[in-house]
């Protein structure tokens, strides 16, 4: 690990202290691991504390942990997972925080801390179903008003029963039973060289 990656694990850990689970490095950037009931206020500390100064986020994206590691995963289904720029620094930062309840993921907005968050919290609602406590706009963005479900969750189906189209006498979205087959994709066979005789 470089020096300077030495100095941020350091930083995160003076200011954070408790509010951290965990601080890693690996492949040259660190994560750390947030505890969700001090997320906002961890937050506020990464953007606003001289020794840290992430001024900027990069990215916010969720994460579904179901059956992560082959099924070898125990802690909680979900998680956001945002990244952050210190321009004063030079430093970037993985932040991650987990969901305390997976069947109702719940996790503060960082929207009043970084207002870039907006439209990145709407997305990983949409497609996660992951909430953000605090949010002022927090509806979909991705997929249509009236879509069920949320389609990046490992257990969300692969393929629907309905399909939408516009109806050009009723002037509107209608959505109707799917018109194409469901089929099932076979592995490619291989077989030995001389399968069928000589070529």
């Amino acid at each position: 690990m470089s020096d300077r990656l030495v100095q941020l694990a350091a930083n995160l850990e003076k200011v954070l202290g408790k509010r951290a689970r965990s601080i890693e490095s690996a492949l040259g950037e660190v994560t750390v691991v947030l505890n969700a009931d001090t997320y906002f206020e961890s937050a506020m500390l990464l953007r606003d504390n001289p020794l840290l100064a992430f001024e900027q986020l990069i990215d916010l994206c969720g994460v579904d942990y179901q059956d992560f590691g082959d099924g070898a995963w125990s802690g909680q289904r979900f998680a956001v997972v945002s990244h952050l720029l210190s321009l004063q620094h030079n430093w970037r930062l993985r932040v991650r925080v987990f969901a305390a309840d997976d069947s109702y993921p719940l996790v503060a907005s960082i929207t009043p801390v970084w207002n870039s968050a907006n439209w990145f919290e709407r997305e990983a609602f949409d497609l996660y179903g992951i909430l953000f406590d605090g949010h002022d706009d927090l509806r979909r963005i991705l997929t249509d008003y009236g879509f069920i479900g949320h389609p990046f969750r490992k257990d969300f189906p692969i393929s629907g029963t309905v399909e939408m189209r516009y109806d050009p006498e009723l002037k509107r979205v209608v959505y109707q039973p799917v018109t194409i087959e469901a089929r099932e994709i076979t592995p490619r066979i291989v077989r030995e060289e001389q399968y069928g005789g000589p070529v």
